[in-house]
């Protein structure tokens, strides 16, 4: 019983190994890639599906069959892959369809197209009007198809209805969005091929392509009917695909249609034989790569590709164009406005306003040249070009807001700075109007330079206001502070030119300063009636001259030149007498006593 066990565990253990491997490795079988969700109304990727086409590395092609329920799909494809029913695509003979949503045969054929290796697919589709699916849903399905595929094989049993010819309204769109916009081989895409295949034993005479050209023609509309307007409308738009479009037609293969399956081709109606290997041989000749935006997709490529479309297609409660175009553009709107933001990021703010303005609208130009270059569609881009100009003027919105603020830093701190210097020079040791006025410039100037941006103007009414301020204040408390000065200045020099210089004309000279500073002040009741003087005037003038020019600012070198000049006076007062005598001088006072030398009387 244990090797019993332990035989079946191995065994079941190399089923579940089997199981795997054939899953990864066997994709010589038919896969849904793309199914409808419970409700049969949108559509989802099936993952079983899309590891056969993630596994290609070489550029990819497909080749999707579309057509009504039960019209012999699934059949065609087999035979064009020389698969029978039981190897390939499953073929039902049940009234409900067999396909749901669009499958993929795993193993694709390898062709050399105009040089390139390419792997072709070949895709089955759910069939159209099928019971319990809505018209939503088919039209879905048609679109995927059309957008997806190179070559489009519109399969069509007898003949062609008005049904065939509107549901075609789609492709026709696609057709004027994409194939009719391009400008370069690196803008759009190609729509598929499309390909009328009409199969019938009889065509009354007529060819394939002149039955396509009947039915495509006007129909008479005297009455103003909008639907055949509608319809007559879509006929004339299918001019567009004049060159993209090929018809043929195929006999039936066998009387015996539910029997097909178990038939060899040596048992088939020879013209149908003939006209299938023809078939053949048209596809391949008219199929090509899919390049979307100038270059070929793998299937990974090929996969994101997909997942874009059925983002588009279940975007809305119907199929548009208009969200198929605005999801493809979605990739190119970002990187323009990416290119856009680069733009301005190069601006170092805080700038003007009308710099910034005239950088953006040159900037948005630039992106929207480039968008207008390599946007897909033409009649529904519309949407998507007011978007980028939307997310545009968003980032220019941000700008702004960034540049208020550089602008407003800037200012602020050009604004404290000069401030600080108006207070410093509130506070001279030495009172300088000179000074104060050089300074006041100097601050005006750099503000006028350096502060830029729309906060500017705000900064410069408090700029004036602040200066205006501080001159103020500095010219009232100029005059008093000189007065002072001037005061002390003179009882020093009186003192200085009394006891250490001893030289009468500098102490007579203070004197007359002294006197005439209090006495006029107290002859006009206050010192204020003084600043209006003549002689005031000029004593200023003379100060000025003095504390500050271009290439000496006694208020900086007060304190060392004093210094410099106690030292002088000490060391004359102290040796340059002894040594030297007086007679350099202009008269001193004589110190010595008048009678000392007179003789002696007794």
């Amino acid at each position: 019983m244990e090797i019993s066990s332990g035989v079946l565990v191995f065994s079941i253990f190399l089923c579940f190994f089997a199981s795997v491997s054939f899953s990864i490795e066997d994709y010589h079988q038919a896969f849904p890639i793309v199914e409808p969700d419970p409700g049969h109304t949108k559509l989802r990727l099936s993952r079983e599906g899309l590891e056969a086409i993630g596994k290609i590395t070489t550029p990819i092609a497909a080749v999707a069959v579309i057509g009504p329920y039960r019209s012999g799909k699934s059949f065609l494809l087999n035979q064009l892959l020389s698969l029978s029913c039981y190897e390939g695509f499953g073929v039902g003979h049940m009234r409900d369809t067999k396909t749901k949503g669009i499958w993929v045969w795993g193993t694709p054929i390898e062709l050399d197209i105009d040089g390139v290796r390419t792997s072709v697919f070949y895709l089955d589709t759910e069939g159209f009007e099928s019971i319990g699916k809505s018209n939503v849903y088919d039209d879905r399905i048609f679109a995927l198809a059309t957008v997806m595929s190179s070559v489009l094989i519109y399969n069509l049993p007898e003949t062609i209805r008005e049904a065939d010819i509107s549901r075609l309204s789609f492709a026709v769109e696609l057709a004027e969005e994409f194939y009719g916009r391009v400008k370069g081989q690196d803008i759009a895409f190609e729509p598929a091929k499309l390909l009328w295949l009409i199969q019938r034993d009889f065509l009354q005479g007529k060819s394939v392509q002149e039955m396509v050209d009947e039915a495509l023609r006007h129909v008479p509309n005297n009455d103003g009917n909008k639907n055949i307007d509608m319809v007559n409308q879509i006929r004339d738009s299918l001019a567009v695909m004049g060159d993209n479009s090929t018809a043929f037609s195929l006999p039936q293969p066998h009387l015996q249609r539910t029997k097909l399956c178990d038939l060899k081709d040596g048992e088939l109606e020879p013209m149908y034989v003939k006209k299938r290997e023809q078939l053949k041989e048209l596809v391949a000749g008219i199929i090509h790569p899919k390049i979307v935006q100038g270059k070929h997709l793998n299937g990974k490529e090929f996969i994101s590709f997909l997942e874009q479309i059925l983002e588009a297609l279940n975007k809305g409660e119907i199929p548009s164009t208009g969200s198929l175009v605005e999801v493809f553009n979605k990739g190119i709107l970002e990187r323009c406005l990416k290119l856009y933001s680069g733009w301005m990021t190069a601006l170092h703010l805080p700038v003007s306003e009308k710099h910034l303005e005239d950088t953006h609208q040159s900037s948005r130009d630039r992106a929207m040249k480039v968008f207008d270059e390599q946007h897909f569609g033409r009649h529904h881009a519309k949407k998507s070009v007011e978007q980028l100009d939307e997310e545009i003027q968003k980032v220019y919105k941000n700008f702004i807001m960034g540049n208020e603020y550089q602008s407003s830093k800037l200012c602020e701190a050009l604004y404290t700075k000069c401030e600080e210097k108006m207070d410093q020079l509130q506070v001279l040791r030495l009172p300088s109007m000179a000074k104060f006025n050089v300074g006041f410039l100097q601050c005006n100037q750099s503000f006028e330079v350096e502060c830029v941006g729309p906060s500017k103007a705000n900064y410069e009414r408090r700029m004036k206001k602040m200066l205006g301020k501080s001159q103020s204040l500095f010219i009232k408390e100029y005059n008093h502070r000189l007065f002072n000065w001037l005061v002390a200045f003179s009882l020093v020099m009186v003192v200085v030119g009394r006891f250490i210089i001893k030289f009468f004309l500098i102490e007579i000279g203070a004197w007359i300063l002294f006197i005439f500073l209090e006495t006029y002040t107290r002859m006009f009741w206050s010192a204020e009636s003084l600043y209006y003087n003549p002689v005031w005037h000029f004593i200023v003038a003379t100060w000025e001259t003095l504390v500050y020019s271009p290439f000496l600012d006694l208020d900086r070198w007060a304190i060392p030149m004093g210094v410099i000049l106690a030292i002088l006076i000490l060391y004359w007062r102290c040796y340059g007498r002894r040594k030297h005598g007086s007679r350099w001088l202009l008269p001193l006072y004589n110190n010595q006593k008048s009678g000392s030398n007179r003789p002696r009387s007794d």
